[in-house]
């Protein structure tokens, strides 16, 4: 089998451009995704400082057509990508949940709620409230999930998939890899992975 692994956090918004097309390459390739929820902050602080001073101070030039480019993607994905007024966002809870939800079956229903209640509706995901409320529109139970969230299990679970990637000489969200070590950054990488996912599974039969 051809093992197709998704690293990712919600706090991203070209994440969320890659999260909104990937299900539909890898049901077209015929693989399963294995969903790796990470802290990227972590990652950042690990291996890609930069980020924080490329955001503190963008260049003029180039940050505007980072914001034109962010809402061509977004058009084109069909999802509505804004302006959160928190952000970066604190995810560390978000991204706990997501395993719970991985563990429940519902991984792909939770980020999607998860991504539009952040980057659509612009809600600050951070607060208990509104992962509750995430969390219950997926038919999880939000009490269950606040208790979980806060176990050692899921704790170091989100802590060793970040590691992980980190140890793997990945540097961002979304990143992904392919039968191991075929790695991938970036939503416009997803043509290239689903050429690669071709090639893979040709190569099996």
């Amino acid at each position: 089998m051809v093992h197709f692994e998704f690293y990712f956090d919600i706090s991203s918004p070209w994440t969320y451009l890659a999260f909104s097309r990937v299900e539909n390459i890898a049901e077209k390739c015929g693989v399963d995704i294995d969903w790796k929820p990470i802290l990227v902050g972590g990652v950042f602080n690990s291996v890609n400082e930069t980020v924080y001073e490329q955001r503190a101070n963008p260049h003029p030039v180039k940050g505007r057509y980072y914001v034109k480019d962010l809402q061509d993607w977004a058009q084109f994905c069909g999802i509505e990508i804004g302006a959160p007024p928190v952000f970066p966002v604190r995810a560390v809870n978000l991204m706990r949940a997501a395993l719970v939800a991985l563990d429940a079956g519902c991984l792909p229903d939770f980020s999607r709620s998860a991504f539009h209640a952040y980057w659509g509706e612009l809600r600050d995901v951070s607060q208990p409230s509104e992962l509750a409320h995430i969390c219950a529109g997926v038919g999880l139970d939000p009490n269950d999930v606040a208790e979980k969230i806060n176990s050692d299990d899921i704790k170091g679970r989100l802590r060793t998939n970040t590691e992980e990637l980190v140890a793997r000489g990945g540097f961002g969200s979304p990143t992904m890899f392919i039968n191991g070590s075929d790695m991938y950054f970036g939503n416009d990488r997803l043509p290239l992975v689903e050429a690669a996912l071709t090639r893979a599974l040709q190569a099996e039969s």
